[in-house]
């Protein structure tokens, strides 16, 4: 039998079955009887028979592809593995994933939406570049969607997020037990800018110093702007104080960075003078910094297989809880900037 030309219907008159009988085997049908199934699939192996991806599709109204848009993720050099946890979790259930990068352009992220749908992706995941409150189209919930790292005001979609106030807590913790009570903390955003991170993280370290019955004291408290000057700068802020910390929590590993830089230019070593610990675990910064920086982890990988995985509940259970906002746990990253005080 000529492989290039094999059809269904060959396979079934070499088995002396019926086409129906052939095509319940390809689609892994347990009613079928196991000596028939043996034969079918003895034959297709023999033949190097492989099935048309296109009729599969009409057959099965299925097009086994998700759709992932990304609000400038794949660029992102630590948030990249949003879209590699949701690729390997799509591949384990034989979907392939569409990706689309939307550059934070909602023209362009409305086209790339209109596309997938054009091409009957069986879901889409909305992914933001940091954790936000989105306002998204309409259009969307034309189409089974799942948030990753954002969620809207009316919570219409489900959505997966890091637990920032966790993250925040077990930082300081870290700080703590190593016998630190002066703990700095530099925001990565003003508080009233509406971002969930910079205030979510400000409330787990008041919790951890509540908990260690450690006063809060404000003027260890600054607000940042994400990057490493504003890290610099707050950093000799409070190194200028009559009573300054013996540790530092960055709520970015940038500010991070330059928290590094400040406390260099004052001659001071770290962990020996002054720890330091950030908040992000960029691969990028807290390897290579010297000594090596301790941080929180976002749980980017997870997150996008937790999108996937909702996504193909909805398609095995036929519902989507659009109120399902799960949140999920950041680990610390021990490495050699924090020491004993």
């Amino acid at each position: 039998m000529d492989s290039r030309r094999t059809t269904i219907s060959d396979i079934a008159r070499t088995a002396g079955v019926g086409v129906g009988t052939v095509s319940r085997v390809l689609n892994d049908d347990p009613n079928v009887k196991e000596q028939t199934r043996e034969r079918i699939q003895k034959i297709i192996e023999e033949v190097g028979y492989q099935p048309s991806f296109t009729a599969r599709s009409l057959r099965t109204q299925k097009t086994h592809v998700l759709g992932f848009i990304a609000d400038a993720v794949a660029t992102t050099p630590y948030a990249v593995n949003v879209i590699k946890g949701a690729q390997d979790a799509a591949w384990e259930h034989g979907k392939l994933l569409l990706v689309v990068d939307a550059d934070n352009n909602d023209e362009r992220r409305d086209a790339a939406l209109e596309t997938m749908i054009e091409r009957n992706v069986e879901g889409i995941i909305y992914a933001a570049m940091f954790h936000q409150e989105v306002n998204l189209s309409k259009r969307f919930r034309d189409v089974p969607t799942v948030l990753v790292d954002c969620f809207t005001k009316d919570n219409a979609f489900p959505s997966v997020v890091p637990d920032e106030v966790q993250g925040g807590r077990t930082a300081t913790e870290q700080l703590i037990k190593k016998g630190h009570e002066r703990i700095g903390i530099i925001i990565n955003d003003k508080l009233n800018s509406g971002y969930p991170a910079p205030t979510g993280r400000l409330k787990g370290y008041k919790q951890a110093l509540k908990k260690a019955r450690i006063p809060f004291d404000k003027s260890l408290f600054l607000e940042g702007d994400s990057n490493a000057t504003s890290g610099y700068e707050c950093t000799l802020k409070l190194m200028k104080l009559k009573n300054p910390p013996t540790a530092i929590f960055c709520c970015t590993d940038r500010m991070a960075m330059g928290a590094y830089d400040a406390l260099k230019k004052l001659k001071l070593r770290i962990p020996e003078d002054v720890s330091v610990s950030g908040f992000d675990n960029q691969d990028v910064i807290a390897n290579y910094l010297s000594p090596p920086l301790s941080t929180v982890a976002l749980p980017h990988y997870e997150m996008g297989k937790w999108a996937v995985n909702t996504l193909l509940l909805k398609e095995n259970s036929g519902n989507l809880d659009v109120k399902q906002q799960h949140v999920l746990s950041c680990p610390f990253v021990q490495r050699a900037s924090i020491g004993s005080k």
